[in-house]
Formats: C-alpha cells, sequence, structure tokens
C-alpha cells in the first residue's frame, strides 16, 4: 500500500518552513567557501545520519521520551542558528500535525510547546508525530533525509547556485548515499550522536552577520 502521509508529510505544500533554511549553504556561498554542492549535499546527509536520525528513530521508538530527546536536542545543537531552525520547523510541525490531523498525542505535544515545557526541536518532533500518525520506522527517517537534502537543493536553486534540471540529477545521484545513511543512521542510538560535518555548522553559525540574507539559516 502507497504510504499517502508519508508522500504528505514529505510535500512542499506542508507547511513546517523548511524552504525558509539553507543549513548553512547561504553563508557558504556569501564566503566563497562552497566548492562543489554534491559534496556538501553528502557532508549534510552523513551529518543528519549521525546527528538527527537517532533522534527520531528514539522518538518513533519511545513517544513517551519526547520531552528527554528535546532536551537532548537542545544539549548538542550549539549553534544558535542551527538551535532556532530546528525550534522553528519542529514547532510548526508539532502545530500543523495537531490542527490538521487531531487526536490527543498530537495536541498534547503542541500545548507543551505553548507551555515552553518543549523546545519541539524538529528531530524528535519528527519521529514522535510520525510513530502518531502509524507511518513505518524506516519510511519516517527517509522522509526525514530526504527533506534535508530537497530543501538544500531548492536553497541551491534559489541562490543560483545549480539550475532545477540539475538539482534533479544530482538528487537522482544522491539516492545511494541516502540508502547508505538511512541504513547508518537507523541503527545508531542517541549516545551515538556525533557531528560529523562541524565546518557546515561553523559557517551557518555566521549567518546572522551576513550583510543580506534570504534565508533565515
Amino acid at each position: 500500500m502507497v504510504p499517502w502521509i508519508v508522500l504528505q508529510l514529505a510535500d512542499s505544500a506542508f507547511p513546517i518552513g523548511g524552504f525558509a533554511h539553507s543549513a548553512g549553504l547561504e553563508a557558504l556561498v556569501q564566503a566563497r567557501a562552497l566548492g562543489e554542492l554534491e559534496p556538501f549535499c553528502r557532508a549534510l546527509i552523513d551529518q543528519q545520519a549521525h546527528g538527527a536520525l537517532p533522534l527520531a528513530a528514539a522518538a518513533w521508538d519511545a513517544p513517551d521520551r519526547l520531552a528527554e530527546l528535546d532536551a537532548r536536542a537542545r544539549a548538542i545543537l550549539w549553534s544558535h542558528v542551527a538551535a532556532r531552525a530546528s525550534r522553528a520547523q519542529g514547532r510548526a510541525l508539532l502545530d500543523v500535525a495537531a490542527r490538521a490531523f487531531g487526536g490527543d498525542a498530537l495536541a498534547d505535544a503542541r500545548q507543551r510547546c505553548v507551555r515552553g515545557e518543549l523546545d519541539g526541536h524538529l528531530a524528535p518532533a519528527f519521529g514522535f508525530v510520525t510513530r502518531v500518525l502509524g507511518v513505518a520506522r524506516d519510511d519516517a527517517l527517509a522522509s526525514l533525509l530526504h527533506l534535508t537534502v530537497r530543501g538544500a537543493l531548492s536553497a541551491a536553486v534559489r541562490l543560483g547556485v545549480v539550475g532545477p534540471t540539475e538539482a534533479q540529477a544530482m538528487h537522482l545521484r544522491l539516492h545511494p548515499a541516502l540508502a547508505a545513511a538511512l541504513a547508518r543512521g537507523a541503527a545508531l542510538g542517541v549516545d551515538d550522536i556525533a557531528q560529523t560535518a562541524p565546518l557546515i555548522e561553523l559557517f551557518q553559525a555566521t549567518h546572522d552577520q551576513l550583510y543580506s540574507r534570504l534565508f533565515q539559516s
């Protein structure tokens, strides 16, 4: 059966604000430090596998640990820019899911964000929401990886780094890297979380200092 809810969550029409963020790409472009786009995307995929997927998987495995995993995300996201982007997208996800899909669990998580009991970081929120909605574990983690790459390539197109057709060709070339990252990240626990792309995060942390900017991160 086609996992319709997965397609809905991954669709650009689902308003969690991912297209407002570039994951550090804009700062790299303005610093003339990007090099080639495809290696950047591969580094970003690897970082998601080691940083975000363990949190999402843990929240999917044990939705009752959402607060604990949200606090873990707060502790490991040292960059204020990356943390802000994570909170903005995670809170939007919880808000839209609660209002669009209903259910006590989603409504309660949304209210906990409103009350300040949760930061609402994206990775644990994504694992939590997909588990509540009945999405299979691997489908949930694959969707999170897909959203990361789709957002980065969309940002690259809008920044003029690559054209839309080449972006789609590149996305296809990245499928093996996505599959490998999914297999790797799905097996990691929260104690295995690591930062594998520190330069991307360092450049992203300078985003607020850019003279002009198109994205929020």
